[in-house]
């Protein structure tokens, strides 16, 4: 879910997800409540009473502690708490920046082979734990697909920040949406053969570049609150956590 959704929407949002819908056989629509949103539980409750879908995805903002006793109480849904997520953001130009690794390459590409988009998907994020993984509705095979679909409709739009090694393989790739002043780093990861060798960093610096090319001055990024790891590096590189939110599936019994 992107930045402006999560954190500056000012007010709550409610749609259909028809990619959701399609992939996973069952209708999904999504409930989400910004940091900004100041939007009340009884809102909340009556926005999903009045959804026909199978399952309402619903974010709202984790400080919101006791909603979740009255979103299990509902006599029409099964609530399943799902995940929690968590933003940094980063000033442009005052990311901690590694020394130059000799014979890598870094850059935007516009022309990456969906195929290798998709293998290199699969390989980063094929045992991430999101929030899809807590249902037992949608088929984790089915959510990784949707994650390369994600991945090349970005690329098809802005491109991709690639990290390429001494053979000219991609080390790593970072998805990104720029919209200024804002750019948001959707998909992000280095292969894991090469993972804990400090590749990311250099992943990240690029795409800083990419964002000040782009006319960003803030850098913002999400993941689940358990992907510790990740998050070390983020904070290392300069990145400050700024929001997190609850991801809870309301299903009809």
């Amino acid at each position: 879910m992107g930045w402006f959704e999560a954190v500056e929407a000012g007010e709550m949002l409610t749609a259909a997800s028809p990619y959701e819908s399609g992939r996973f056989g069952v209708s999904v629509d999504r409930v989400t409540v910004s940091a900004a949103a100041g939007t009340a539980l009884p809102e909340v409750l009556g926005a999903v009473k009045a959804s026909q879908a199978d399952v309402v995805v619903l974010r709202y903002p984790a400080r919101e502690v006791e909603w979740f006793a009255e979103l299990a109480a509902m006599p029409e849904r099964r609530a399943i708490l799902a995940d929690s997520l968590v933003y940094w953001r980063l000033a442009v130009g005052t990311g901690s920046r590694p020394e130059p690794l000799s014979g890598f390459r870094t850059g935007v590409e516009h022309e990456i082979d969906d195929v290798l988009v998709d293998d290199l998907v699969g390989d980063i994020f094929g045992d991430y734990g999101n929030h899809y993984c807590a249902n037992p509705l949608f088929d984790r095979a089915a959510a990784l697909a949707g994650y390369q679909e994600w991945a090349r409709r970005s690329i098809a739009t802005a491109g991709a920040v690639t990290l390429r090694g001494p053979d000219h393989r991609v080390l790593g790739l970072a998805t990104v949406d720029h919209q200024k002043p804002v750019t948001e780093i959707e998909l992000a990861g280095v292969v894991p053969a090469e993972q804990g060798r400090g590749r990311y960093g250099h992943l990240l610096a690029a795409v800083e570049d990419a964002a000040a090319a782009a006319g960003s001055t803030r850098l913002v990024i999400s993941t689940q609150g358990h992907n510790t790891g990740v998050q070390r590096a983020w904070a290392r590189y300069g990145f400050e956590p700024v929001h997190s939110l609850l991801t809870v599936h309301l299903v009809t019994v």
